[in-house]
């Protein structure tokens, strides 16, 4: 049987915010999920059921590495949450990720994101290892930005 399309190849990701655009070579925590209710109903032949059933959005976070730069546009980022002006670090970005031709094959748009964390490299003396510095992303809303795909409500909750 006939593949009918490569699965694609996770190669180079990007990170789009406002004016900022960060290259990465990992991501993880691509999910957007929601909690589960449970509800205990009695069905029509008196039998006890549970029912699963979606409760709320969850929202999450996404981790994102890359080889240490000269790039401090993250840190700056990060400094505006440390500084306690939240507001203006909550943001609605991209994750892109491109194949080997750079061309974009996938993008993941979230939901007024902040960055959580951000670290520098472990660094040894003795080590040819590569300097990665690690930013964590936390978001109200993630979704696949697609056609036909629909995108979380911006309406506040109430």
């Amino acid at each position: 049987m006939a593949r009918e399309v490569d699965p694609l190849i996770g190669f180079q990701f990007a990170i789009e915010i406002n004016n900022m655009t960060g290259y990465f070579t990992e991501v993880s925590g691509i999910v957007f999920d929601n909690a589960v209710a449970t509800h205990k109903v009695v069905n029509p032949d008196g039998k006890e059921v549970v029912l699963q059933v979606p409760g709320r959005a969850d929202g999450g976070e996404f981790t994102l590495k890359r080889g240490l730069t000269t790039n401090i546009e993250f840190w700056t980022w990060r400094e505006q949450v440390i500084t306690g002006h939240v507001a203006e670090a909550r943001v609605d970005g991209s994750i892109i990720m491109f194949n080997r031709e750079y061309e974009e094959v996938r993008r993941w748009s979230f939901v007024n994101g902040w960055p959580s964390k951000i670290s520098g490299p472990q660094i040894a003396a003795d080590s040819n290892d590569l300097a990665i510095e690690e930013l964590t992303i936390v978001h109200e809303g993630l979704y696949l930005d697609a056609p036909g795909i629909g995108q979380p409500t911006r309406e506040p909750p109430g």
